[in-house]
């Protein structure tokens, strides 16, 4: 990847030192020369995800729209089971995953269908995304015992406990 260019949008101060930086990256693939976008400065192994785009406000609908996006997998939105459904009410069933620097909620779920082996095979390496959305995805399969400790998406290690926790009380489906 390529770096063009870097516009500073916003500054906020925490007294002396730089609290939060808001700035847009014109980042480009070497190999295509189209625009991607890389938040953090790195590439990170993580799971589907969007935002809502519409007035539906409709979480699971996105899920299912995004994996299909960004894996080419058609899944069954009735096979879908919302993970953060399982947290208590108070919570008002939704992840915070920086509670003290953004309002930004989410939530979580696990498909619960089938896919070929060897439709999951041909995912290895597939580039994905929507490249007019500036989205370059690379999709890699990682066995489930090892996702873990191969990633720093919180998303990802947040789905990992929602599910490990949900499956030792007895609360999926079976």
């Amino acid at each position: 990847m390529s770096l063009k260019r870097v516009l500073i949008q916003g500054v906020d101060m925490f007294g002396e030192r730089i609290g939060f930086l808001k700035f847009k990256a014109d980042i480009f693939d070497k190999e295509t020369g189209k625009k991607v976008r890389v938040p953090v400065g790195r590439l990170i192994l993580e799971l589907p995800a969007g935002m809502l785009d519409d007035e539906k406000g409709d979480f699971v609908g996105t899920a299912a729209r995004e994996v299909e996006e960004e894996t080419g997998i058609h899944i069954n939105l009735e096979d879908m089971v919302d993970l953060t459904a399982f947290l208590d009410p108070v919570t008002g069933c939704r992840v915070f995953p920086s509670p003290g620097g953004c309002d930004e909620e989410i939530s979580l779920f696990l498909y619960r269908g089938h896919v070929d082996k060897e439709v999951i095979m041909q995912l290895q390496g597939k580039e994905t995304g929507l490249r007019d959305h500036g989205e370059l995805i690379k999709v890699r399969v990682v066995p489930y015992k090892n996702l873990w400790r191969m990633t720093a998406d919180a998303k990802v290690l947040m789905a990992i406990a929602l599910y490990e926790m949900a499956k030792r009380e007895g609360l999926l489906p079976p």
